[in-house]
């Protein structure tokens, strides 16, 4: 038999959003509507302790209410003002051990975030928290768009998970996940005329990261944690707690259309950042010779023809990649530092996270996994200039690895540092709880451009998806904008692009991160259209505003983003014929602005246009094309 309490209901101010909690045979679950329409049938709640099942067997204590408002700037995001207002009501519940467990959910308008706390109560005051309740029971006529979580310890050098498996789109509710376990973050399904996007945030050394399982055969998703074998089998599946504690959020982005799929804060609003920055950290645009050039390219003369290559586009930064220490080594590094500093760039360098949870090679290794070395090295680096690291090869969300990208994060911070993640987990709120976090990888990137002629072939289909899910909720280091035709160094072998210059100068815009390393190549300032390099020399990598014009996920996006007082436009067709579309620009209303398109034979072009007095303007995107505006 349910229980609710007259006080189980809260909605978003706005009224559209709606979570009702109610009590079945002593287990907990929730529901919610978005304008009358379920969303999620009911879906269980609770977890299970070592010592404290708070899953089953629980009464009602009461329940209390809040309402949140507050405002905060954050420059690494899709929008740097942000007003975050929402409902909160705290559910309390007690086992019959009178143990208390509260669940706390927050609704703001198209989001919800709920996470469970548990007080004090006596001992034990030491839990391990084993397995989850949490689940997501979507109505029968739901479809999804996931992307399946990778087996651990396979793939190059045993580095998995590193979240860059391909996504399905469309699949029934109660599809299986091509591994058997579930679906990594996040996670995006279509109700009727609903979106919902699945994902959490708050996740730091206090927890695991989590993932989905694969569906029950009625549709309901539950909360999974990592596999045992993950991180060669080293570490808890589960998380260590110590009482009072509180778990991560979990996010439930709901709105008719994909608006508030592609515009969410939500990762970010219901986090706080954990410590003050060393310095100012300036963000910005990047070269990186690895992408076209690869291992060999990792040599003194090398990096001096990409040093170069920043300077004349006017770049922050260049990514020096794996093997620097043994090709270049240590004392010519701190020559090619001061030679980058001499002409206004600053250097990241890479890192091998570990040498002890797979067989990645590539170092330096041995460098980052430990306290003593790691602030060892970042002394050095502190001291030669460096701007940044590129750490690589984690492989793993368990407690112990969230420890270490934390120790990470807090250890660069000492030393004046920036780091971006590759071969790595989902940011889960990072951006705002770590000053000096300035991007990661956690997608199909672009190296696999380089490897597969098939991911060429998928690139206009990956790159509609994105906006919509992965870099919905944290931002994306995808290492792209390929103005080479061919995938070799003197751009006349290897994989073929498929999409055009302008497709490619749109994701410049699409794909968000604060800190873009893009894989332009020297000889792009000759064989390429001049105004692609005129372009790439003015994208901004930070925004003031995003909004979401028009798309759907694995056909085509278009997306405004405006930084200053420039609004610059960018849409993608991964479709197999052109797409003629009528968008709606209200911030452009009546004003020229420069246009980037292509023709019917996949060549491309610029022109000036006016946006009419309406705002509206017809484009027409070219099969695996683009388009770009700028005000």
């Amino acid at each position: 038999m349910a229980q609710a309490q007259d006080n189980s209901t809260v909605k978003s101010p706005d009224g559209q959003l709606e979570v009702e909690v109610l009590l079945q045979n002593g287990q907990p679950f929730y529901r919610v509507m978005h304008g009358k329409k379920p969303v999620l049938e009911n879906s269980p709640l609770g977890l299970v302790t070592n010592l404290v099942n708070l899953s089953g067997d629980l009464s009602w204590v009461g329940t209390k209410r809040n309402t949140i408002d507050k405002r905060y700037q954050q420059q690494k995001i899709k929008r740097s003002e942000i007003h975050y207002q929402a409902n909160e009501l705290v559910f309390s519940f007690i086992n019959k051990d009178k143990k208390k467990l509260d669940v706390v959910f927050r609704v703001s308008n198209n989001n919800i975030a709920f996470r469970y706390e548990i007080p004090e109560a006596g001992v034990p005051l030491a839990l391990v928290v084993e397995k989850e309740t949490t689940g997501f029971n979507f109505p029968q006529e739901a479809k999804s768009f996931l992307t399946s979580q990778s087996k651990s310890m396979v793939g190059f050098a045993r580095t998995k998970p590193s979240y860059e498996e391909g996504f399905k789109i469309e699949q029934d509710i109660s599809s299986r996940s091509a591994n058997g376990i579930g679906y990594t973050f996040p996670c995006l399904f279509k109700v009727d005329d609903r979106w919902a996007l699945i994902s959490e945030t708050g996740v730091s050394g206090f927890y695991c990261a989590s993932h989905l399982s694969d569906p029950t055969a009625d549709g309901i998703y539950s909360i999974a944690f990592p596999d045992k074998t993950e991180n060669n089998g080293f570490g808890s599946t589960g998380a260590a707690i110590g009482l009072p504690a509180a778990t991560p959020w979990r996010t439930i982005t709901v709105g008719k259309g994909l608006k508030s799929i592609v515009e969410t804060t939500i990762p970010y609003d219901v986090v706080e950042q954990l410590y003050e920055p060393s310095k100012t950290y300036e963000f910005g645009k990047g070269t990186w010779s690895w992408i076209m050039w690869q291992d060999q390219s990792m040599n003194y003369d090398d990096q001096v023809k990409y040093i170069d290559l920043a300077a004349q586009l006017g770049y922050k930064f260049i990514l020096m990649d794996a093997w620097w220490d043994k090709q270049v080594g240590y004392p010519r590094m701190e020559e090619l530092i001061k030679y980058a500093g001499s002409k206004g760039v600053g250097v990241f360098l890479w890192y091998n996270s570990n040498g002890v949870a797979n067989d990645a090679p590539q170092g330096p290794k041995n460098k980052m996994h430990t306290a003593i070395a790691r602030k060892k090295e970042m002394q050095w680096m502190k001291q030669n200039g460096v701007k940044g690291i590129k750490v690589d090869f984690f492989g793993g969300d368990k407690q112990e690895v969230m420890r270490l990208y934390e120790d990470l994060l807090s250890d660069a911070n000492d030393y004046g540092l920036m780091a971006v993640f590759h071969g790595t987990t989902l940011p889960r709120g990072w951006e705002r709880m770590f000053p000096n976090y300035v991007g990661s990888e956690a997608i199909l990137a672009s190296e696999n451009l380089m490897f597969s002629q098939g991911f060429n072939d998928q690139e206009a289909f990956n790159a509609t998806l994105h906006p919509f899910i992965r870099n919905a909720v944290g931002a994306m280091e995808f290492g792209g904008v390929v103005l080479n035709k061919r995938y070799n160094r003197n751009n006349n072998g290897g994989n073929y692009r498929r999409t055009t210059d302008v497709f490619q100068l749109a994701t410049a815009v699409l794909f968000q991160n604060p800190v873009q390393f893009f894989a332009l190549a020297p000889n792009n300032m000759q064989d390429a259209p001049a105004f692609t390099i005129d372009f790439m020399k003015q994208v901004p990598t930070t925004w003031q505003e995003t909004k979401f014009i028009d798309g759907y996920p694995g056909k085509y996006c278009v997306l405004a983003r405006q930084h200053g007082d420039k609004w610059y436009v960018a849409g993608v067709n991964s479709l197999s014929e052109p797409l003629k579309l009528k968008i709606n620009l209200p911030m452009l209303s009546g004003k020229e602005v420069k246009f980037y398109g292509d023709n019917t034979d996949g060549t491309s072009y610029t022109k000036i246009v006016k946006v009419n007095k309406n705002g509206s303007l017809t484009i027409t995107m070219q099969p695996k094309g683009g388009v770009v505006l700028v005000q």
